[in-house]
């Protein structure tokens, strides 16, 4: 598949309060209602949810396995529908908990 770059030219501003611009439903962007979308969009969460507290980002631990265990996780983990990090850190749980 060929790459083709795109480039974007900034053009002028725009006065949404003297321009009239509609979002995808037809209804009107003013100025003000810009700076509230680009703020509720500023707001929004990246990645996932912590596990460990709000605002707080969960570690990760990596380990290399065997194709096989990892086809054997995901099965399981569609069977059960979990996810395979969910099946994981309940495996690490039990392990610790039975050490």
């Amino acid at each position: 598949m060929k790459k083709v770059k795109v480039t974007y030219t900034l053009g002028r501003d725009v006065n949404l309060d003297k321009e009239v611009v509609l979002d995808s439903t037809g209804r009107r962007i003013t100025e003000a209602r810009a700076r509230q979308i680009a703020r509720r969009t500023h707001d929004l969460a990246v990645g996932r949810p912590s596990l460990s507290s709000p605002g707080v980002q969960s570690p990760e631990i990596k380990a290399r396995v065997p194709m096989k265990l990892k086809k054997s996780l995901q099965r399981e983990a569609k069977r059960r529908g979990q996810t395979s990090s969910e099946l994981v850190r309940q495996a690490i749980e039990e392990f610790l908990r039975s050490a």
